[in-house]
């Protein structure tokens, strides 16, 4: 087990005081089930001697009692424990959360979406049995088990020995009985979990573009087929528990067995008497109802490790390296007006890849300018834009007004270099929760302003302003004004220096020249440095320098006309 695991494993535990009253009550409710199958035995077979009542009221007193905190002592405990382990969860996530901002959105390029969703929910909440269904049961069956085989043997010292091999015994051959039935199947249950969920999450996503190719009978078909090998996995887990309570109720009727092997004969010779030969022979049964639970626990404890290892995964401690991070001696970064930027000898890679992307590059944007960067697709053109913003990290320099961005903190460089991307996103809220995103402080004339300026104030009057819907992930509104939108966002928050990947990469033809002509028009009029990137050619007239990408290099600069 890796540090990182059981570095998850500890944060899923509850603080020790929540933890240990959990446990305590979950020990006292134990304790009064075994002490009510003890003080019924005993009462049941003394009254059978007829004696005097009063000699069985302090009995039947404590089988009332017995019964009525097990269940009151059952209902603290599942409080006290849930909850504990509840509270716990939002926890987790925070510290997952933490985990996955420095590595998005290149670090996580590789994961499907449905499977990040699957171990930030999923998994997580697995966690919670860490405390419910290891730790717990665990402790209050040691703490219950061993208190019964002391009371036993200070009864009959034979059957009390009997009692602790037949637990031990118990013990291990549930284990070993859990192991062999269920351990691959609760270790496959979260992987499998993960990919029905990934397989619908596609599907739902996907089902217009699926529908158009005739591709959706196939998806549902791998849906489908995720979901038999999850239930096949949760039957085969059902079972091996099934087969392990078997084993642990055989034992413990082996237990009763040696309890009167030992007890008869002991009546016999009167070392004790009937009542006591009745709790030794039924005091097994309330025990290994208790013990049961530590076979099942160590199945629940591999179902527990596996969660952990792929929030471990997901979210690992040390970042891949090209995933850039802050030191320890990170500075601010403070920059009046517009920027000089300059790129000497840089080179970067993609996260989890050997070779570079990007080769050697050397590039300066002043103050103001509007530079279109071209190139064919794979040239390293988005991965240019990632490094300008600090999702990517990079050999070389790259300097902000003679400051290192590896220097500076990236929050800061990014409010310095602003990243329109190919594909915005967009929340699946109004117009002004999308807008507000950018700068939350924007009053309503403020955010009808920026309309105007990227040409949506119409658009937006002729529905419902800024309370109109654009859907999930912008599916109410077209390619060209989900990339309106973005620009208006960027507009809000001010960058001096806007990078703009693809604008044109989801509009029609018809709009990908006005989309790209107010891009540059309302940049130029804030007198900010635009680095527009665009397989689409540009009019000469828009931009004041072409740069070309090709193979991770710049082939060559030219001032347009």
């Amino acid at each position: 087990m890796s540090a990182d695991v059981r570095r998850i494993l500890r944060l899923a535990l509850p603080p020790a005081r929540r933890l240990w009253a959990a446990i305590a009550l979950g020990a006292l409710s134990a304790a009064c089930a075994v002490a009510l199958l003890g003080a019924s035995a005993w009462l049941i077979t003394y009254a059978a001697e007829q004696p005097p009542v009063l000699f069985l009221s302090m009995a039947v007193v404590g089988v009332r009692a017995f019964a009525l905190g097990r269940a009151f002592f059952r209902y603290l405990e599942r409080l006290a424990g849930h909850d504990a382990a509840f509270r716990q969860l939002p926890a987790i996530r925070s510290s997952l959360y933490a985990r996955l901002v420095p590595l998005a959105p290149d670090g996580v390029r590789g994961n499907r979406s449905g499977d990040v969703l699957s171990r930030l929910a999923d998994d997580v909440d697995e966690l919670q049995n860490h405390s419910l269904r290891v730790v717990q049961p665990l402790v209050t069956s040691g703490v219950i088990a061993l208190g019964s085989v002391v009371a036993t043997f200070l009864l009959l010292p034979e059957a009390g020995g009997a009692l602790l091999a037949m637990l031990v015994l118990a013990a291990i051959a549930g284990s070993v009985v859990n192991s062999w039935a269920a351990g691959a199947a609760e270790r496959r249950v979260a992987p499998l979990r993960a990919e029905l969920t990934a397989g619908i999450l596609d599907l739902v996503r996907n089902v217009d573009v699926l529908t158009a190719y005739d591709a959706l009978p196939d998806a549902q078909r791998r849906v489908r087929e995720a979901s038999e090998r999850l239930t096949g996995a949760v039957r085969a887990r059902a079972a091996g528990l099934g087969l392990t309570a078997g084993v642990v109720s055989l034992l413990a009727g082996g237990a009763t067995v040696l309890g009167l092997v030992f007890g008869i004969p002991a009546v016999d010779t009167g070392r004790i008497g009937g009542p006591v030969l009745a709790v030794i022979a039924l005091l097994p049964l309330a025990v290994f109802e208790v013990f049961g639970m530590v076979p099942l626990a160590l199945g629940a404890w591999r179902q527990v490790t596996a969660s952990a290892q792929r929030i471990a995964e997901a979210a690992p401690a040390t970042l891949p390296a090209g995933v850039p991070v802050d030191g320890p001696d990170a500075r601010p970064l403070t920059i009046d007006g517009v920027p000089t930027v300059r790129l000497s000898g840089m080179s970067a890679r993609w996260p989890g890849t050997d070779l570079p992307v990007l080769h050697d590059i050397d590039l300066e944007l002043a103050p103001g300018e509007r530079v279109l960067l071209t190139g064919p697709t794979g040239a390293g053109k988005t991965a240019l834009a990632h490094v300008l913003v600090r999702f990517l990290d990079h050999e070389g320099s790259v300097a902000i007004d003679g400051v290192e961005t590896r220097d500076a903190r990236q929050d800061d460089v990014r409010r310095v270099v602003g990243l329109c991307e190919q594909q915005p996103y967009l929340f699946d809220a109004d117009l002004r929760q999308n807008l507000l995103f950018a700068r939350e402080t924007a009053t309503d004339d403020e955010l009808l302003a920026v309309l105007h300026r990227v040409g949506l104030a119409e658009w937006a009057a002729e529905r419902e302003g800024l309370a109109t819907r654009v859907g999930e992930r912008g599916a109410l509104v077209s390619g060209g004004q989900a990339q309106r939108i973005a620009l208006a966002r960027a507009l809000l928050a001010d960058f001096p220096v806007l990078v703009v990947d693809e604008p044109t990469a989801n509009v029609d033809v018809a709009a990908a020249d006005r989309v790209v002509a107010d891009i540059l028009r309302t940049a130029d009029e804030d007198g900010r440095t635009v680095l527009l990137i665009s397989h689409t050619d540009v009019p000469p007239a828009l931009i004041t320098r072409r740069i070309e990408l090709e193979d991770g290099r710049i082939r060559g600069a030219a001032a347009a006309a």
